[in-house]
């Protein structure tokens, strides 16, 4: 005899467990949203701030919140030796931090806001040519296309020619250069390193030619400068938090693409406040850039053996490198459960 069926308990367990992993993603691309406005925020700030030296911009803003974070990521580690097990590479990712991080608030300084997001955000490209050098990946058709789509958006904004170019493209070309420099080393040793190592060298580098400098470039600054400054890195510390606290709610696939939201924020920022004037070839190139940047990002979801691109966040977030993901959780989980 037939009977009325409820619905198997499993298939509402399935489905609610659906529901759950569709809010955790929504949740993680909020959160990563919010993250890259507060860096776009923290960004218009340090421009806000051109008649003082980088270099002590730089030096208060790892002052007030990096330093504190770092420490905070450094205690909650397992208790491990600091000695490095490749240590010329954990300080020439070291070094290369502190130039990126140099370069690029040169740039921000120097350029208008959306020319120095564009060639920033070459970022995954340049991975994407390290990574066939020194992690040995191969070269695809697809890889070269997207590179070259990347490029033409850069060009499309740039519009270079002698007259046009200057030092802050310059800046903001290195500091990418050094970003997806630093990033290939932590995949090549970050699987051996301690995560409070390739925290700490950074860190102390930075402080130390940052203080150094400042010896020469100290300014005084009255109390409201200082403010801003004080505000500069706290943005840069809820950047960091909405981004590792995306990335551990959501695919690292879905999370990284929401990078590019920052040519939204330098558009108006640009704008509004500092008069930066804004046509439709800027509007076309750094459309361009992003769909090479994202497409990017999708195969090295499928192909990368390192993921470069999808793991690695902005070079101001001096643990991004080495942060998990919610793939790495689902995978210790998986293991655990061996």
């Amino acid at each position: 005899m037939g009977s009325n069926v409820d619905t198997p308990p499993q298939n509402s367990g399935l489905h609610a467990q659906a529901n759950e992993s569709h809010s955790s993603i929504v949740r993680g691309l909020i959160l990563s949203l919010a993250g890259y406005a507060a860096y776009s925020t923290h960004d218009a700030l340090v421009k806000a701030l051109s008649d003082y030296s980088v270099f002590q911009i730089l030096f208060f803003a790892m002052l007030f919140a990096y330093v504190p974070f770092s420490v905070t990521r450094i205690a909650s580690a397992k208790p491990l030796s600091l000695m490095p097990v490749h240590p010329k590479m954990v300080i020439l990712r070291a070094t290369l931090n502190v130039l990126s991080l140099s370069f690029a608030f040169s740039a921000f300084v120097t350029l208008p806001l959306v020319e120095v997001y564009v060639l920033l955000f070459c970022t995954p490209l340049i991975i994407s040519v390290m990574a066939i050098v020194f992690l040995n990946e191969r070269i695809v058709l697809v890889r070269w296309v997207l590179i070259f789509l990347g490029m033409v958006g850069v060009i499309v904004v740039l519009r270079p020619s002698i007259e046009t170019l200057e030092v802050g493209h310059i800046f903001a070309f290195s500091a990418a250069c050094c970003s997806a420099a630093s990033a290939i080393i932590a995949r090549k040793i970050g699987a051996q390193e301690n995560m409070a190592t390739m925290i700490l060298f950074p860190l102390i580098a930075t402080i130390l030619v940052t203080g150094c400098a400042l010896y020469f470039v100290y300014k005084p600054m009255p109390i409201e400068h200082l403010g801003i400054m004080f505000l500069i890195g706290a943005l840069g510390l809820l950047g960091q938090y909405c981004n590792l606290s995306g990335f551990r709610h959501a695919p690292a696939a879905y999370v990284a693409p929401m990078q590019y939201s920052q040519i939204i924020w330098a558009i108006f920022f640009g704008y509004v406040f500092f008069n930066e004037p804004i046509d439709q070839w800027i509007i076309i190139g750094s459309l361009i850039t992003i769909a090479s940047g994202v497409g990017m990002i999708l195969r090295e979801r499928k192909v990368s053996k390192v993921q470069a691109n999808l793991n690695t966040r902005n070079g101001r977030a001096v643990v991004a490198p080495l942060m998990k993901t919610r793939e790495a959780d689902k995978s210790k989980h998986a293991t655990s459960n061996q």
